[in-house]
């Protein structure tokens, strides 16, 4: 992965993990599926969109997804977001919007949710690669020690910051954060699925909002 770029703000807390014997098979299993001619998505230069896009120092917000979409043309490294001229927007994430607009009237119209990214909302997936078509293909391959590590990072701020775990999986894979010293914000996953089991009316944008207030920092501005 040395072709791939990461900035120095991540790199100098991750470079440990790449070093493993775990990343070096990822590596590995990512050029054996190029080489058998499938397409990886996102692109490789969007692997780390989400931590390019919110350094380390301004992080105020994370996200926590799973797998980026599958469908060509749809991810681009940020979990939940896709490329502006996508339509329809994905399932899950109009479940977003509609609790948005519940919660602070805000309506948006596509699903590139770059804008928040660059406010300080960390849109990470656990899992940054896919195969085109095939959800969840690169699953248990290497990546989630990486988004571990990553998360540990975060736990170990000393600023408190806000961690969005929306369903099972986000939220086992955020049990090691310390809910005494950041806000952490738990419900059901916003898909079709489960948004109606308390995601829906579960407010996580005011009361983040709200959150940073009292911490003396800018409000994200959910509009896209």
């Amino acid at each position: 992965m040395s072709d791939i770029q990461l900035n120095d703000d991540w790199k100098k807390h991750l470079q440990s993990t790449f070093e493993t014997d775990t990343m070096s098979a990822l590596k590995d299993f990512l050029r054996n599926e190029k080489n058998q001619g499938k397409v990886i998505l996102p692109h490789s230069s969007l692997w780390f969109n989400a931590l390019n896009s919110t350094p380390l120092e301004q992080v105020k917000v994370v996200i926590l997804g799973q797998d980026p979409y599958p469908t060509p043309g749809h991810a681009h490294g940020l979990c939940f977001s896709v490329l502006p001229d996508v339509k329809p927007i994905p399932k899950s994430l109009i479940n977003i919007y509609k609790e948005l607009q519940d919660d602070l009237g805000i309506i948006n119209h596509n699903g590139h949710l770059q804008s928040w990214a660059e406010q300080g909302v960390l849109l990470l997936n656990s899992v940054l690669t896919v195969a085109s078509g095939q959800a969840n293909s690169h699953q248990g391959k290497g990546w989630e020690l990486f988004t571990d590590a990553i998360i540990n990072e975060l736990n170990n701020q000393a600023r408190p910051l806000v961690f969005v775990l929306w369903g099972a999986y986000a939220q086992k894979k955020g049990a090691i954060i310390d809910s005494k010293r950041h806000f952490v914000i738990r419900s059901p996953h916003p898909s079709p699925l489960s948004a109606y089991r308390g995601f829906f009316g579960s407010k996580p944008f005011s009361k983040i909002n709200q959150f940073l207030q009292q911490q003396g920092q800018d409000e994200i501005n959910w509009q896209v």
